[in-house]
């Protein structure tokens, strides 16, 4: 039966895109510069739905991530986009649960009207938030994440795009996509690329660099188990999809990959997977190896000896059903936004330290259209 959060994602968006987008709707009109609103790991941010579900942790070691290249046209950067299954794309606790689901579901329950809207908003019916939130899978982001948020304002759920901060703990669905922000219960929904200039609003963190932030593509089928990066010791867990730690467990086959490697430069591999000449072992460069004369007489072959025995060895173990492909996918190519600003007026690349918290926001007027699967976000 196909799912119904499928067709979710095979929705699709608007086609008005750069210099064509102005007159999609009638005359031609400056666009307006599109704000993103930041949200460090911890803060609720402005207008949440509940009280925060988040259980309190150590943060998650951050690997290094590649910076995302120049968009082809110069005109902004282009966001690295990575599947919902991808092993090490979130951390986790063993057996802990890095929000409390039960809770809520309990304190949507208590508010009618924030129930309503937050449904209307994850694309649910009222009556089964409680089942919706049970089959979501509580997860510790490893980098920072650009999603469609909410916040609730004057009795609906208004739509606005942001970045999540590393750390910040969140539920996924069967297909690995960010579903609820637990420190504001907020629907998370995939993002829409700015059509025109970017403002960010909100506190930046030390470390936020616009260039450094991921796209969550969701899988193309449903995960049965999500692999995480052990908060604790840096190793792997596997956490059954919809589960909440409690039948986590060490994968009998690891993932091919290296925790810290997750978001290293793409480019160390061609399209086709192949590996980079120029960091091939025993690439040589230089002139071709001579070829034999054809008069020369070819040398006499030694006999060859026989073999040695080779003991039997055991047969290597069956790989993991449940351990997905790495699939690329397309990349978001939006404007660069403009350098936030910091408290005090200073302003800087990648944010100077300040606190980590949450400025006013503008909310979008619409909700954004969902992008297709597997197709590039436009709107």
């Amino acid at each position: 039966m196909r799912s119904p959060m499928r067709g979710l994602y095979a929705a699709v968006a608007a086609l008005c895109v750069g210099p064509l987008a102005a007159g999609c709707g009638g005359e031609s009109k400056a666009a307006e510069p599109e704000e993103i609103l930041l949200q460090s790991s911890a803060a609720q941010g402005p207008d949440p739905f509940t009280a925060s579900t988040a259980a309190a942790g150590a943060p998650p070691a951050l690997p290094s991530v590649a910076s995302a290249p120049k968009s082809p046209s110069g005109g902004g950067v282009t966001l690295r986009t990575m599947s919902g299954a991808t092993p090490g794309l979130y951390a986790g606790t063993q057996e802990v649960a890095a929000c409390d689901v039960a809770r809520q579901a309990g304190l949507l329950a208590a508010k009618k009207e924030k129930a309503r809207a937050f449904a209307e908003a994850a694309g649910v019916d009222p009556s089964g938030i409680g089942a919706f939130l049970r089959g979501l899978t509580p997860v510790v982001l490893r980098t920072d994440v650009r999603v469609t948020g909410h916040g609730f304002h004057d009795g609906s759920a208004v739509a606005r795009q942001s970045v999540l901060q590393a750390g910040t703990a969140i539920l996924v669905d069967q297909y690995g996509a960010p579903r609820v922000r637990c420190a504001s219960g907020t629907p998370l929904k995939p993002p829409v690329p700015a059509a025109a200039g970017m403002v960010t609003t909100g506190t930046a963190w030390p470390a936020y660099r616009a260039d450094r932030t991921l796209v969550v593509k969701p899988a193309g089928q449903p995960v049965n188990n999500l692999l995480l990066v052990s908060i604790v010791d840096n190793g792997w867990i596997e956490r059954p999809s919809g589960t909440e730690g409690e039948d986590d467990s060490r994968p009998a086959a690891l993932p091919p990959v290296d925790p810290e490697e997750v978001f290293a430069d793409p480019g160390r591999t061609g399209p086709d997977g192949d590996v980079d000449p120029a960091g091939a072992e025993g690439a040589t460069s230089g002139s071709p190896p001579a070829q034999p004369q054809p008069d020369a007489e070819p040398p006499a072959r030694p006999a060859e000896p026989a073999p040695p025995a080779v003991p039997d060895l055991p047969a290597a173990p069956a790989p993991q059903p449940d351990l997905p492909d790495l699939p690329a996918g397309p990349d978001l190519v939006e404007p660069v936004p403009a350098e936030p600003v910091l408290p005090g007026g200073a302003s800087g690349e990648g944010g100077a330290s300040g606190a980590a918290g949450n400025g006013p926001d503008a909310p979008s007027d619409t909700a954004p259209d969902v992008p297709a699967e597997g197709g590039a976000f436009r709107r």
